[in-house]
Parts: structure tokens; sequence; C-alpha cells
């Protein structure tokens, strides 16, 4: 195990009705005049958005409100908010929504406190310092960023996905409320558990030894995803089924799963520029990506992989050959999410072979990526080529 520092200061609200604390919650934490950022009409024909408001309201709160975000978040949108902030003198957000929106709440928290553009930030050009306070109502569980440090958004311009890193964007609360999820269509509850098993899987495929107990947890939090994503399938109104989702996707990406361990993150950055050019939905695209990297990193630790096919697809350990039961696993995994609707060949997707240079050049802006094996722009396109 490596050495490590860990540092979560997201205070967690969950259960039923807690949306409806927000106003306190956000005077807690010193809030009066307030940006309510959120997506599209879904949080209007739910409901929530008119519990949030008055909620706001009632507590005697200043609200201003930015909708419109879009899943892959746009930071043109970001430098619209990024001006109504400065201009209005806000000093708290509200991010109603999934990981779309709470990154690009983060983009506007930090480019507030900015005198250039925001998406110097997301190009390495500047590094996040002060930024306001975010507080989370979350609806989507998937990216785990109502706990995390990151955002990750979109240029339209040059079709760019990066991400940004900085301590003061880890939200001061969240709110997870599993009823909020009800209404979720069945194509975002699939791309959302797939984005949850690819941050497990980030940090769970290592060449860190002795991680016993998180490879423990790891394999806890995938098998409880994979179990109750089909229950929410079954019923959407499953709500304590919804309860262990919801909590595992915060669990994921709060990097407790991390600790002391080499983390990977080339399937995420392979990722990032398939959604940037596409536009598919990041979790859909981690279908595709995940298995195919699988194959082509396995024979560097083959026991690693060995050891997921068993402990996490039940693939029987008694195969003389470990090739087999990786192999296997593999299948398991892919057969998994085509069972749940997603993608796992580009070509599914509806995806070409003309950009593969011209994406793996782009993944490897800032060098080569990966932690598991570092991966070079050739070895990014046979990924690609893989998962035709």
């Amino acid at each position: 195990m490596l050495n490590f520092e860990y540092y979560n200061p997201t205070k967690i609200i969950f259960g039923k009705e807690t949306q409806n604390q927000i106003g306190d919650l956000v005077k807690a934490y010193g809030g009066n005049r307030v940006l309510l950022h959120y997506g599209g009409s879904s949080a209007k024909k739910s409901g929530v958005y008119d519990q949030v408001m008055r909620a706001l309201k009632e507590s005697g709160l200043t609200v201003f409100e930015l909708g419109g975000v879009k899943p892959n978040p746009r930071v043109s949108l970001i430098r619209e908010g990024v001006t109504l902030c400065k201009q209005e003198g806000i000093d708290f957000i509200v991010a109603l929504g999934g990981g779309s929106v709470i990154d690009s709440a983060k983009g506007v928290a930090a480019g507030s406190y900015y005198d250039g553009d925001v998406w110097d930030f997301y190009m390495k050009k500047a590094p996040v310092g002060q930024a306001l306070p975010i507080g989370v109502i979350l609806t989507i569980p998937a990216a785990g960023s109502e706990t995390s440090a990151g955002s990750v958004v979109t240029n339209e311009e040059g079709h760019y996905k990066r991400d940004c890193q900085g301590e003061t964007l880890i939200p001061k609360f969240a709110v997870l409320n599993p009823q909020l999820c009800f209404t979720l269509p069945d194509y975002q509850v699939s791309a959302g558990v797939s984005d949850i098993l690819a941050h497990v899987m980030e940090r769970y495929f290592t060449n860190t030894e002795h991680v016993d107990l998180t490879d423990r947890l790891c394999e806890a939090t995938m098998r409880t995803v994979i179990q109750n994503v089909r229950l929410v399938r079954e019923n959407k109104e499953n709500y304590d089924a919804w309860a262990e989702i919801m909590w595992a996707g915060t669990i994921a990406h709060n990097n407790l799963l991390g600790t002391g361990r080499e983390q990977d993150w080339s399937s995420h950055n392979i990722e990032h520029e398939l959604s940037a050019e596409y536009d598919i939905a990041h979790g859909a695209g981690l279908a595709i990506i995940f298995p195919a990297w699988m194959k082509y990193v396995y024979h560097e630790n083959i026991y690693r992989f060995v050891q997921f096919a068993v402990r996490v697809w039940d693939v029987d350990f008694a195969c003389e050959r470990p090739e087999e039961i990786v192999l296997e696993g593999i299948r398991r995994m892919e057969g998994f999410f085509r069972s749940i609707g997603m993608p796992v060949r580009l070509s599914e997707a509806g995806i070409g072979e003309d950009r593969f240079e011209q994406m793996a050049e782009k993944a490897c802006m800032f060098g080569s990526i990966g932690g598991f094996k570092k991966l070079s722009e050739q070895d990014i396109v046979e990924i690609f080529r893989i998962a035709r």
C-alpha cells in the first residue's frame, strides 16, 4: 500500500424529502445571494425545481437561476454563469441535477474569482484557486461529482473535453434523496450505472500490491450496483434499490476506494475524446471503451484481471488457464452492459473509424496516459480498433 492523504469535507444529507432542507443548508454555509443551476425541463416536470425554489425563497434567500446545462456540459454556458455571478454578487451556487450540472457549477464557481477565461483551468494554463461555495441536490447517481474535486466540461470550439481539479471545488454539502431518481429514463439509469462502475474500475485496476481492503470495497461496490440496477429497471420506484445505487455512486468517486493505490484513468481520458467528438453519453462511451481497454492491457497483470472475473463476475476459478478466466469475465461484463441497454461496440453507437488518430492525438495532448499501463497515441488507436 502506498502512502496517502485522504480528505473529503462534503456533508452528506441522505434520505426522503431532504431537498426541502436546502434553504437552511445554504444559510448555514453563509449563502445569501444564490445561483440555482440546473439542466433542462426534467427538473421542472418532476416538481423538484419548484420544491427547491420554494425552500430557498422561504429561507429569505435572493435567488437567481441559470438553466440549460446539457450532457457533456459546455464551457459557453459556464461563461454565462461566471458573468452572472460577477454582475449580481452571487455568494453561493446550488447545483440541481447530475454530474453535468455539478461540473458546470464548479466551472462557474472557479471562474467567478478569476480575471481570465475559465477555460484556462481546463487547459492547465492556470490552477484553480478561490471558488464560490457549492451545494448539490443530486438527481442522477452517476458522476460522483457531488463529493469530488474535479470538473469535466466540453469546449464546442475544437471539440475538446477536459477536466480541472481543485479542493475549493469540493461541494460543501450534497443532498441525496433516492426519490428524485424515480422518473429517470432507462437509458439515463444505465449510463449512470456504467459511469459508476467505471469510476470504481479506474481505481481497481492497479499494479500496487497489498491493497486488500480497498480491493474488497471496490468489489462490494461494483456487485451492489450490478445487483440493484436490475431491481430499479424492474421497478423505478424501488426506493431501497435506488438508495444502494445512489450511495454507491458517491462512494465510487469520493476517492475512498483509491486510497493507497496507483490509479489508471486512461479509459476515462479516451472516452472524453469520444464524447467530445460525437456527443455520446459519457456512461455509454465508457461501456464501449472499458472492455476494449481490458482486452488490450490485461497481460500487464493478468492475475488482477483474474481476481476481477472471479470476485465480481463469479467466473469459476477452477479453470486451468488464467487467460480464459479473464476473457470470460470481460464477456460477462459486456453481457451485463448489453442487458441494461448500453452499447459495447463503436458500431452499435453509429461511430466509424475515420477519427481514431485524431482522437488519440488529442487524448495525449499532455503526454502518455494511464497508470496501469502507459498508453501512447498508437496504443489508443489500437484500443479504438478493438472497440469497433
